[in-house]
Order: C-alpha cells, then sequence, then structure tokens
C-alpha cells in the first residue's frame, strides 16, 4: 500500500493569500474564502456560483495539460 505524503507544516494565512491571488490571476473568486475559524489547519473554500466551479475546473484542466 502506498504511503500518504508527509504533511508540511503551512501558515494558513499565508495559503489563503496564496490561493486568493492565484484564483484572481485566473479571473475566478470565491468570496467566502477564508481560515476556518474552527480548525485553523483549514481553508474553508466555501460556495460558489457553478459557473465559478465550471472556471475553476477549466483552469486546472488547463494547468494540467501545460505539465
Amino acid at each position: 500500500m502506498a504511503k500518504a505524503p508527509k504533511l508540511k507544516k503551512v501558515d494558513p494565512f499565508t495559503a489563503l493569500e496564496s490561493l486568493r491571488a492565484s484564483l484572481g490571476q485566473a479571473g475566478i473568486v470565491f468570496p467566502s474564502l477564508r481560515v476556518d475559524s474552527q480548525m485553523e489547519q483549514l481553508i474553508e473554500l466555501g460556495r460558489v456560483r457553478a459557473d465559478v466551479a465550471m472556471r475553476l475546473a477549466d483552469a486546472l484542466r488547463r494547468e494540467g495539460q501545460e505539465t
């Protein structure tokens, strides 16, 4: 069985701002993007409209084809 990758300690607020900036460069806004108030190591993506979800999927697909 494959081992799970070792998790790195990452500042959640730094991760949040990095994600927000990357999404913004792709023209994608998650209005409720935030650090989870109960478990600070989690980033709450929240709910998005279907058209935003499709733009995110398209951006991820394009990125996957470039690698």
